[in-house]
């Protein structure tokens, strides 16, 4: 197949493009914008290779979308392209409403109009995948329920919200066009190549320098954590035997707490990288002593927790990696990839890489 994945630079996009591009014999084409989150240097092992190709597009622009489609002729999509931090949700929810609802409706409307085009049977094999979140769900506050594929959507933060409603835009595509789409949502991911916003890079940068490390209320915020090689594994896998109209969790089995999250790097960094060797050697003499509770944030959530039993059942998926097992394996690609994370933060990647990768500008 000739996939297109938008949001290829991002972290899970890139994840999905570099297993497709290593294990199978698919081609991909990563339309992605390039938001300050977005960084070609998570593709460099397939950025030469012939079945990857970077186009540079944002997914509200509708005629560049098409000239994309008309150029590549897809066989799916995998639409990844989102804003997904709920914090800068909070403090700016505008482009949070432009690229998760109203790109996503633009790319539903290319790709209905591309897909109505096609022969019969390119057709009936064409899939529009759409990656969403376990927040739609909203909150399960203190009961010891999961979520499964027909818990309703009660989602809290501008963020959650905006994906809610594009889940809803691309089932009713399905329902009143009978475009052949698939959903997935999915628990919180961790893993290489992260943006150092989120929790895990974050702490773990944090405490490398010998900055505090903030926790939420009092961390005790429940999540299920799912490593990103095991989430992605899962998606090819429904997008290639999925069945259309179908929803799936997808969720890592391990439900923590934010505490227990942080408790955990700092234990690992003072196994793998003490103090004495790194600046934080200065102020403390246990990563965990710069633990620091803050205010919460407005309409946090306090428990998430995925039913994945449907994509086991039915397609045979399950993670690999154990929270201590993907927790070590992050930890030390983090350690041994420090330039990443501040190119990642300083942006320098996109003024110096834009000139050498594969691209097509449209």
């Amino acid at each position: 197949m000739k996939i297109f994945v938008t949001g290829g630079a991002g972290f899970i996009g890139s994840a999905v493009i570099r297993h497709i591009i290593a294990n199978t014999p698919d081609s991909v084409v990563n339309v992605d914008k390039l938001t300050y989150s977005g960084n070609l240097e998570s593709l460099a092992d397939v950025s030469a290779n012939s079945r990857y190709v970077f186009e540079r597009v944002d997914i509200c622009d509708r005629r560049s979308l098409e000239r994309s489609f008309s150029l590549h002729r897809p066989d799916a999509v995998m639409h990844l392209a989102a804003e997904s931090h709920v914090d800068r949700s909070i403090d700016g929810p505008a482009d949070f409403i432009g690229t998760n609802i109203i790109g996503t409706y633009t790319l539903l409307e290319v790709a209905r109009d591309y897909w109505q085009g096609l022969d019969a049977v390119r057709r009936r094999a064409f899939r529009f995948h759409h990656v969403s979140t376990d927040e739609v769900y909203g909150d399960l506050g203190g009961s010891d329920g999961l979520f499964t594929e027909s818990t309703p959507y009660t989602p809290s933060s501008p963020y959650s919200a905006s994906k809610a409603c594009s889940d809803h835009l691309v089932r009713a595509w399905q329902r009143t066009y009978g475009l052949p789409v698939l959903i997935t949502n999915c628990s919180n991911n961790y893993g290489p190549y992260q943006f150092p916003e989120k929790l895990i890079p974050l702490m773990i940068l944090n405490a490398l320098e010998g900055k505090l490390l903030p926790v939420y209320g009092t961390g005790e915020q429940i999540r299920d954590w799912l490593y990103v090689d095991d989430h992605v594994r899962a998606l090819h896998l429904v997008l290639t035997r999925g069945e259309p109209g179908q929803t799936y969790n997808i969720g890592g089995h391990n439900k923590k707490s934010n505490i227990e999250v942080v408790e955990t790097l700092c234990d690992l960094l003072q196994e793998l990288s003490p103090p004495q060797v790194t600046p934080v050697a200065r102020t403390t003499r246990h990563y965990r002593d710069l633990i620091h509770f803050v205010s919460d944030r407005p309409g946090h959530d306090l428990r998430y927790a995925i039913d994945a039993g449907k994509i086991k059942v039915e397609l045979g998926w399950s993670p690999s990696e154990t929270f201590e097992s993907g927790m070590r394996k992050t930890v030390s690609w983090y350690l041994a990839h420090h330039h990443w994370c501040h190119r990642a933060l300083a942006g320098g990647y996109q003024r110096e890489r834009l000139g050498t990768v594969k691209q097509v500008m449209v």
